[in-house]
């Protein structure tokens, strides 16, 4: 069955990969399909998809997060004359069950690109007498809502490509989105937060993009202050994390205003476990695989904050040997650290889920890319258990941005493959090294775009944001 799929305008590259995951969450099989509308772009709000059942249609809508509503088209047209043609052309059969005395209806009108005023709206709605309503209207909770969709072919039209012809669309509503979700979960009344917090719609993006369901086990091993986790158990899914700051996930700002806190806030479950954990040195039993159904994180890969490891400067370097801490002081003792690359990360990252992910359990990270004048980017890191399903990128700036990879586990882990991964990382090391041959990512982002604005005396200049020591404020 085909459906029109109204998408809000936003994150335009998140939203078919968000419904593609949804429909597998809800069972969809491949008959799955896109089709845009006559004359337009790629951009447009409005899209043809193509599913198995209206089931999954309104189980995709209610649970999207980038998704306006799912209809089921009754007519379209470029104006309403072809519109009237249309709905008369459509089926019978599948028109008069939504139309009968005992039922009750609404309709209402919505654009993009343009306003309509009151009057306008009443003409157009006024405009289908020729439909068949025999049932009562009812604009507070009708059992059948319908919509009129015009999109205008003004070249004004959101940032859009020109239209050449204005589209009318018709249909019934099938599902839509709960957007009572989002101010509910909004970070400005989160209990707990820190500075690398995941906004709370990018974090229900993630947790859809993973497929977070009762039942799964979804495990962040970056967790900060829980903020993707907290998405995932709204879903219903067991959490689990692991951060490398004990202060953050044993102590936070006290014993109410915590990791844990975030969760309660909400009347969510509580993770299964949070644990101060190295991922460049996982505790891991050498028999331990296949644990998470999804691993979802955004890794520190050095924009806001760095990457951490075990051992400090010294022990690294070999200056220090590695040493024991006394039991009397080990309640309060704070591991030393040192710096921690997004090489060694991400091949840390995919080396664990490699491991640790179920067969098609599927990986959800960040990754940056930075542009050069040139327009080159950087190579996507692979894995041969892994196959690369979506791209969907965050644009922040001219020369910078973050994508989101959704990877899906399609081979075992083995010794073989892990030999083949350490080669793939050679390749993806060279190549990110030579992209960063200039600097590192926080000065790629953060230099001026006029280097005159740069000042070179410290003594006359002083920067009025402090210092801070560590990775959390």
């Amino acid at each position: 069955m085909w459906f029109l799929c109204v998408f809000y305008h936003r994150l335009l590259d998140f939203r078919k990969p968000e419904v593609e995951a949804l429909a597998e969450l809800f069972g969809e099989d491949e008959s799955l399909q896109w089709r845009l509308p006559e004359h337009h772009h790629n951009d447009t709000p409005f899209h043809f998809v193509h599913l198995s059942s209206e089931e999954i249609a309104q189980n995709i809508a209610k649970r999207s997060i980038l998704v306006k509503g799912m209809y089921e088209l009754w007519g379209e047209g470029t104006c309403y004359e072809e519109l009237r043609d249309s709905i008369e052309s459509f089926p019978d059969s599948r028109k008069l069950p939504f139309l009968a005395s005992d039922s009750t209806f609404r309709i209402s009108v919505e654009t993009f690109g343009k306003a309509l005023t009151f009057d306008e709206q009443r003409e157009r709605i006024n405009s289908l007498t020729y439909i068949p309503f025999e049932g009562k209207v009812n604009l507070k909770n009708a059992d059948h809502n319908f919509f009129i969709m015009e999109m205008d072919e003004s070249e004004e039209n959101n940032g859009l490509q020109p239209i050449l012809q204005r589209r009318i669309f018709f249909g019934r509503e099938v599902g839509f989105a709960d957007r009572k979700l989002l101010p509910t979960f909004q970070l400005k009344s989160r209990t707990y937060l820190g500075p690398t917090a995941m906004d709370a719609e990018m974090a229900f993006l993630m947790a859809n993009q993973a497929k977070a369901a009762s039942g799964r086990l979804v495990y962040d091993p970056f967790v900060g202050t829980g903020s993707i986790l907290v998405s995932a158990a709204r879903f219903g899914a067991m959490t689990m994390g692991a951060d490398i700051d004990i202060r953050v996930v044993r102590d936070g700002r006290g014993p109410d205003c915590n990791v844990w806190s975030n969760f309660k806030q909400y009347g969510l479950p509580t993770p299964v476990a949070l644990l101060r954990m190295d991922n460049n040195l996982p505790p891991w039993r050498s028999g331990l695989n296949e644990l998470f159904d999804a691993i979802v994180c955004d890794p520190p890969y050095g924009v806001r904050a760095g990457g951490r490891k075990s051992g400090g400067r010294k022990i690294l370097r070999g200056t220090v040997d590695p040493y024991t801490v006394p039991e009397d002081k080990r309640t309060d003792h704070i591991p030393s650290t040192g710096a921690y690359s997004l090489v060694e990360c991400v091949h840390d990252l995919l080396h664990l889920a490699a491991r640790m992910l179920v067969m098609k359990g599927r990986l959800v990270f960040f990754f940056p890319v930075l542009r050069d004048e040139n327009g080159s980017e950087v190579k996507f890191p692979e894995h041969p258990c892994f196959k690369l399903v979506a791209v969907s990128e965050q644009i922040l700036s001219s020369r910078y941005s973050r994508v989101l990879l959704t990877m899906v586990k399609v081979e075992p882990y083995s010794e073989e493959v892990e030999e083949a991964a350490r080669l793939m990382h050679v390749e993806f090391r060279e190549n990110h090294l030579k992209w960063l041959e200039k600097g590192n990512i926080h000065s790629s982002v953060f230099k001026p775009s006029d280097p005159s604005q740069v000042h070179t005396d410290s003594k006359s200049f002083k920067d009025p944001k402090p210092k801070y020591r560590g990775k959390y404020v």
